[in-house]
């Protein structure tokens, strides 16, 4: 009898063990994966923690209290507008911009997503050498849910070797003939297993990283001469289609050369304190006035001199590439910002925020595939308001018109299509 009960009380806690286990990597899997799909799908309009385009995320699932609720705003706001939910109705209006219509979204990549936002916890600020308060990511828990698995899994293997020389004294106390126990590293069971689990995790990480090949998410050099876009583009509101012309024009944005840096800074020598301190990716301060001295250097100019440029002694600045695709992927620049009507912001980020310019998108087919799947297009309308790039779609501007369909996406057009986007 105390034999069964011993036997029971294994099995017990070694499944206790396992589903406790299973639990932390299922609830850590749930959230990483949503934070991915949410980086992919809404990121450029939603961040967790601040008003963007849309609303921030953070407590979204408190406010609605209703996670089918959420997840059918999700999927169609218009249906859910029309169930009648009060909080639907209450921020349909939502400025500058609707909710994009993610009908296409596994229900499964939807539940990632509220698992993310409610396990999301705001950055930890904590003092910068500077002087600057440096923001510290706290929300990603994916290496302490790691490292509980491990213990519990060290934990499991101890217990199991306890309960067998517990059973060997006895079986030796009750005269039972029993073999020695075998070490858990010399148990053929347990090698097999972790095996299994070695090549299993082996398998998905090398998969993992296989795929991120050519990838460069993050990725922020450091250039020749240190350009805030945050100042320009930001505090001064220079138009980014001033400097990047070729974006509207051709296929190319094109990085501007040193002449169209000088049509301003012939005039401006000294970089204006009132607009704030600037920092690098490090978070060390950098002297504005100084980085301009480097820009009059590759220009040839000294203004102590002469107050006229002379463009011939100018060298081009050996600016470093961020954004890259593969050479067999085909992007033009000017169908999505001149025919699309594609912000900047959607494929680079808040440039506008960003001091030293960083790689905000991974760029990848599945990233590129998903945004022409939600993207509207901007059809032409009665009144001749719109894209008229788009006027030779007779049968949908039809559809439109009779109330068969409410827009257009990009992939209804083709946008998905393999030769759009590949020789």
């Amino acid at each position: 009898m105390f034999k069964h009960l011993r036997s029971i009380k294994k099995i017990i806690a070694v499944s206790a063990v396992l589903f406790f286990t299973f639990l932390s990597n299922l609830s850590a899997q749930d959230a990483a994966a949503g934070k991915a799909i949410f980086s992919a799908n809404c990121a450029s309009c939603h961040k967790m923690d601040k008003d963007l385009t849309g609303p921030a995320l953070m407590g979204a699932d408190k406010r609605w209290n209703d996670d089918k609720a959420l997840h059918g705003w999700i999927k169609n706001w218009q249906k859910e507008v029309a169930t009648g939910n009060p909080y639907a109705v209450k921020i349909k209006d939502w400025s500058p911009s609707v909710m994009n219509i993610f009908e296409s979204l596994p229900d499964g990549d939807i539940d990632n997503v509220i698992a993310y936002i409610k396990s999301y916890t705001p950055p930890i600020v904590v003092a910068a050498t500077n002087g600057e308060p440096a923001a510290k990511e706290s929300g990603d828990s994916s290496i302490l849910f790691g490292i509980i698995t491990l213990i519990l899994g060290i934990v499991a293997l101890i217990l199991l070797g306890v309960n067998s020389n517990l059973k060997k004294l006895t079986d030796d106390k009750e005269g039972i003939r029993s073999p020695e126990p075998v070490a858990f590293y010399k148990n053929k069971v347990y090698l097999l297993f972790g095996a299994l689990v070695f090549f299993v995790l082996g398998g998905f990480f090398l998969a993992k990283g296989a795929i991120g090949l050519g990838r460069h998410k993050g990725y922020e050099p450091e250039q020749p001469i240190f350009y805030s876009h945050k100042v320009h583009a930001g505090t001064n509101q220079i138009n980014c289609l001033y400097c990047h012309g070729g974006a509207q024009e051709g296929k190319h944005s094109n990085i501007p050369s040193i002449n169209v840096c000088m049509n301003c800074h012939m005039a401006i020598n000294s970089y204006d304190e009132s607009h704030g301190k600037i920092y690098d990716g490090e978070g060390k301060e950098v002297n504005g006035t100084a980085q301009i001295q480097e820009l009059y250097k590759y220009a040839g100019f000294d203004p102590a001199k002469s107050k006229i440029w002379d463009a011939s002694k100018a060298k081009p600045v050996q600016w470093k590439q961020i954004h890259n695709l593969p050479d067999h992927v085909y992007f033009n620049h000017s169908q999505h910002v001149v025919a699309g009507k594609v912000a900047c912001q959607t494929c680079h980020g808040e440039i506008q925020k960003m001091d030293e310019v960083k790689q905000f998108a991974d760029l990848s087919m599945g990233w590129c595939i998903n945004c022409h799947r939600e993207s509207k297009v901007q059809f032409n309308d009665e009144k001749g308001n719109g894209n008229k790039f788009y006027s030779i779609y007779e049968k949908f501007h039809d559809d439109i018109k009779h109330g068969k369909i409410d827009s257009v996406t990009v992939e209804m057009i083709g946008g998905t299509e393999c030769q759009k986007c590949h020789y």
